[in-house]
């Protein structure tokens, strides 16, 4: 019996405003609990639900990517800007079609799980693909009192089952308590 190859893939998107030490941090550490192939850094031409005040330009935020990524398996990629998206739901739905023999994982750090009923169809993300969630300081009690968790609360799995977690069925998340990086795009900007 010929099984069919894929690859097992995370998903970072963005605006990497600018890309940093903890974007390759949990990056280098999903490819690790995960174990991913790859992690793809979906640089976004522009965050909706982001101000255009002080983002620097798309190529500036991409070069820097690059610069940071620095790692044969993390991948920086302008998909989102040769496809004309800037919503993850539209990303995911996109990709998955392109690259159907893929197995995708979305990553997101618990600020993201606090907020993410706000994006665009929040929920077709959770049902569409397994999520990671990354610890971060100040934010990891307030991501299990959000809407989205208290939502899929039932299917959430345990961190002994992170390794095989793209392999899931979606709706499946995972929260990752890792040793946390206090780098953050808003503190550069900041000290910019």
């Amino acid at each position: 019996m010929k099984y069919k190859s894929f690859k097992r893939i995370g998903l970072l998107g963005g605006s990497f405003n600018p890309a940093h030490a903890g974007h390759l941090h949990i990056s280098k550490l999903a490819l690790k609990i995960l174990n991913l192939d790859e992690v793809w850094w979906l640089v976004t031409p522009q965050n909706p639900l982001k101000s255009t005040l002080n983002m620097a330009s798309y190529s500036d935020r991409l070069q820097y990517a690059e610069i940071t990524a620095k790692h044969p398996r993390i991948i920086v990629s302008d998909f989102e800007k040769q496809s004309g998206l800037c919503y993850s739901a539209d990303t995911i739905m996109r990709l998955t079609q392109k690259y159907n023999s893929h197995r995708f994982i979305w990553l997101m750090g618990a600020d993201n799980l606090c907020q993410i009923h706000h994006w665009l169809d929040w929920q077709y993300i959770f049902n569409r693909l397994p999520i990671a969630v990354f610890a971060r300081s100040g934010y990891n009690q307030r991501s299990f009192a959000g809407k989205a968790a208290l939502k899929f609360a039932k299917n959430r799995i345990n961190l002994n089952l992170a390794n095989v977690i793209v392999d899931y069925q979606a709706p499946a998340w995972v929260f990752l308590p890792i040793r946390r990086n206090k780098i953050s795009a808003t503190f550069i900007r900041e000290k910019i």
